[in-house]
């Protein structure tokens, strides 16, 4: 017979063991969905209050040191048990379970991240079957087994959640972390299905070697399962259209198939990034026969042939090596963010909320993604998204924050773990490197732990870190046996002999802006790494999220108040916060006025960086910079955090000022006081200049011949300065463009001469295009005195199709961001400079001819 899976998604209920606040004992309630978990079922019958409102989440937290069942009766017919095998395979069991099929125990699990195939068919009866999963509490197993072996070895380190974590393969964000709830959730989080065979095709890999030249061979291999005599073998290349560009039969020996096929440069398309070319895919289907020609079984994968290297070669005029991803031969600027799981609760996700978040990321010039090691490996969609729309993507296993454990059995967990999940997504063309996990060097490194990174030999587990084994020995042997993707040990991992926050190798989380030294933002430039994995800056959410988990509240509204406190889960966000406004900006204290001003320093934070950091990308041989990932494009739940969109998709400012950052072509600016004093013995008798650098970027693979225009404006008079130049931008290259004093400052010789207040726009234009912009203040904006607002003169013309706005002023005015009342709007971009006689066209979907309100600085507010 032919293959056959029968998905098992209805029909489904669950109760409380024993009883309790949940059900009554015995009480079955119906689910709702499938996949599905005790929170969502209990929230959607309104049995709990919502744990994203107010203090709710502390309510719920029973439901995770409990125990579940959940049961379902399926029909099974006399066609399907005459099959050879029958197996239930369950895609994702969310954590401690034990499966009983008809009374009878077929298995234990215990890891989230693994699939588990069973044979069912003894069991199995003609006619009605019941299939029981019964979740006992990962939380207090987890705790039972950490305690009991901390007893013995001490207590293993941590940050973020409870040390109980370290013990158990379950997404560690669940046990709370700097951004997210304490939410222990439970249930059959992925499908359930049940497979009838003769033959199974298993293990699919198409192993794609692209060269230099971009020719390229593609290794063909499988294995067979149940029945092998008599099968035969044929496999087909399908483009994008569906037809076969190749095909031909498969010889079979001992149950493996094997071929290959090769192409020069030119005879298949490649897959590039999103800017440097068409993501172009294939299909590799399998079809495997009996004797009389009746296929058995089929199986598919979509793949995209390109060659991915990570280089990390000396670099021309600086110390240290490169952290370069280079595709089908061209060097890439990876700017992007890293995600993290977009949902406290999982099964609520669909592949239209995937896409929609990952649309974000092409809407917002970003190239690259990096899930974190925190979370979970993202479901296939995901990755087929990002294959679609030419997405990189860093996948972290799922290690994260923590001083873990290496005992027998986690090992054979995380064996199984690893080559399942390195099978599943090796195929991606979006995947282009595997990390070991997320900060656990750093970790060991702060807590002295025994790290020697000259000891390549060793096994380590009879370290206090050996964990190191995971990362050293068994996952990059899973990722070398099982896939063509480079492996890094970790992120951020220097190599080279180096700790984590060595800046000249490696990858790195540059975390002195907020956590660390909490350095001012504007020293980007000297914090910046070869490749900047993490940093951020966190700000609050659109305030209609935040009027969400007040509930309706009006006591809590302010920004001090328990519940909004509830919904910030950093440590020290208080001082931190205002530690960064209080340097900065003269700000106000209500509710609206806080979610702007920390929104706007959002903004500032983080377009700082993508522009110093990609003005050290200087060409081959000198990408001082390679990379930068915000910390974090989204969030799991409504709260205040480092994502740049919010948990309901709502863009921040800092996701369109970002957006600008990372143009195909962009012009930054430093202003920078130059003081000289007249000999070495004077501490009075000196001068200060005011110098500007002017730089422009060009991400594409061609030279831009284009004019800059440098206009200066003094924000107290009328005075104005304009200069142009033909500049010419280097292709994927920063190019200088311009230095000196700025023009209009006067030399200052006394600290107490206040300098004046010139704004400097500088555009990059292409005949009537401007193809980039920025505006450079003097900082802190607190010392600037803004114009009135009518002497501002910010004009909002609406256009006849009621969503396009045109945006005027008198003088230069910053950080604008709209809105309206009522529903939110979409629009194109926020935190906007103005200046006058460069009118600016803002698209606001939604907005549908309502007035719009603008917040800036200097809007009288504060």
């Amino acid at each position: 017979m032919s293959s056959s899976i029968a998905t098992l998604s209805k029909q489904w209920s669950f109760t409380q063991v024993g009883g309790g606040r949940g059900t009554k004992q015995n009480e079955w309630l119906e689910c709702k969905h499938f996949p599905t978990s005790v929170h969502v079922e209990l929230r959607d019958k309104a049995l709990i209050p919502d744990p994203f409102i107010g203090m709710n989440e502390w309510d719920v937290q029973w439901i995770g040191e409990s125990d579940w069942n959940f049961k379902s009766t399926f029909n099974v017919d006399d066609e399907t048990l005459s099959a050879s095998n029958v197996d239930l395979v369950f895609d994702g069991l969310d954590t401690h379970c034990t499966v009983k099929l008809n009374g009878k125990q077929l298995e234990n699990t215990n890891n989230q991240f693994i699939t588990y195939r069973v044979p069912a068919k003894d069991t199995l009866k003609t006619g009605t079957n019941e299939l029981v999963l019964n979740f006992s509490s990962t939380f207090i197993k987890a705790s039972f087994f950490g305690r009991e072996l901390e007893k013995q070895n001490g207590r293993f380190s941590l940050w973020n959640g409870d040390s109980s974590r370290l013990h158990v393969r379950k997404a560690q964000y669940n046990y709370g972390w700097d951004w997210g709830p304490l939410l222990m959730t439970v249930g059959p989080w992925r499908p359930v299905s049940l497979h009838a065979y003769s033959t199974h095709l298993t293990d699919l890999r198409v192993a794609i070697d692209v060269r230099e030249d971009l020719s390229l061979r593609a290794d063909v291999s499988f294995d067979i399962k149940g029945t092998t005599g008599g099968r035969k073998a044929s496999y087909e290349l399908l483009g994008s259209d569906g037809n076969a560009v190749l095909s031909d039969n498969i010889a079979l020996n001992s149950g493996k198939g094997k071929t290959f096929f090769e192409g020069a440069p030119g005879i298949f398309k490649l897959w590039y990034p999103v800017g440097y070319g068409e993501s172009d895919m294939y299909t590799i289907k399998v079809t495997i026969s009996d004797e009389q020609g009746n296929v058995v079984d089929v199986c598919e994968k979509r793949v995209g042939f390109r060659r991915v290297k990570v280089v990390q070669d000396e670099l021309e005029g600086q110390p240290g090596h490169s952290f370069v991803f280079e595709v089908n031969n061209i060097r890439i600027f990876c700017g992007g963010s890293n995600w993290i799981p977009a949902d406290s609760f999982l099964t609520t996700m669909t592949p239209e909320r995937y896409r929609d978040w990952l649309q974000l990321l092409i809407d917002g010039n970003q190239n690259m993604v990096r899930v974190w090691g925190g979370g979970i490996y993202e479901p296939d969609c995901f990755y087929d998204i990002c294959d679609e729309l030419g997405i990189l993507v860093w996948q972290d296993f799922m290690f994260g924050c923590g001083q873990y454990p290496a005992n027998d059995s986690l090992l054979a967990s995380v064996q199984i773990e690893a080559e399942q999940n390195v099978k599943r997504l090796r195929h991606h063309p979006s995947i282009v490197i595997f990390a070991g996990n997320n900060e656990d060097y750093q970790l060991a490194e702060s807590l002295n732990l025994e790290l020697d990174y000259n000891d390549e030999e060793s096994d380590f587990l009879q370290t206090n870190f050996p964990a190191r084994y995971i990362y050293e020995r068994l996952l990059p042997a899973a990722v070398a046996s099982n896939s063509e993707v480079h492996y890094h040990r970790s992120s951020p991992y220097s190599g080279f002999g180096q700790v984590t926050t060595d800046k000249t190798n490696g990858d790195l989380h540059q975390w002195n802006v907020w956590h660390g030294s909490q350095e001012p933002w504007h020293n980007w430039d000297i914090l910046a790494g070869r490749f900047v994995s993490e940093f951020g800056m966190e700000g609050y959410p659109n305030i209609r999220t935040v009027d969400y988990w007040l509930g309706g509240d009006a006591s809590e509204r302010y920004p001090q108040s328990r519940t909004n406190c509830n919904h910030n889960k950093a440590d020290g966000f208080e001082r931190r916060l205002e530690l960064y406004l209080m340097e900065n900006f003269k700000h106000a204290f209500d509710m609206e006025s806080y979610v702007y001003y920390t929104q706007i320093m959002q903004a500032e934070t983080l377009a700082s960086a993508y522009r110093l950091w990609r003005r050290n990308w200087k060409g081959r041989g000198k990408e001082y910079t390679a990379g930068a990932l915000v910390w974090q494009i989204n969030d799991c739940w409504p709260v205040t955090s480092w994502a740049i969109v919010d948990y309901f998709l709502r863009p921040k400012p800092a996701y369109f000022s970002i957006a600008r950052e990372l143009r195909p072509y962009t012009v930054g600016m430093t202003r920078k006081d130059k003081q000289v004093f007249a000999n070495e013995y004077t501490a009075a008798n000196f001068t200060i200049d005011t110098e500007i650098e002017i730089w422009g970027t060009n991400s594409q693979l061609a030279e831009k011949k284009a004019i800059l225009s440098v206009k200066c404006f003094d924000l107290d008079s009328d005075w104005t300065d304009t200069r142009t130049q033909d500049v010419v931008l280097a292709p994927n290259s920063s190019t200088e463009l311009w230095k000196g004093n700025l023009p209009g400052q006067p030399t200052r010789t006394e600290l107490s001469d206040i300098p004046k207040t010139i704004i400097v726009s500088a555009r990059l234009l292409d005949g009537d295009t401007v193809l980039a912009r920025y505006s450079n203040w003097p900082e802190p904006f607190k010392y600037v005195h803004f114009p009135s607002v009518e002497e501002a003169g910010l004009q909002i013309t609406p256009a006849n199709d009621g969503e396009t706005l045109e945006l005027s002023c008198k003088k230069p005015i910053k950080g604008i961001v709209l809105d309206v009342d009522g529903d939110d709007v979409k629009w194109n971009d926020q935190a906007i400079d103005l200046v006058p006689g460069d009118n600016q066209i803002i698209k606001g979907l939604g907005l549908n001819g309502r007035t719009v309100k603008a917040r800036y600085l200097g809007d009288g507010t504060a």
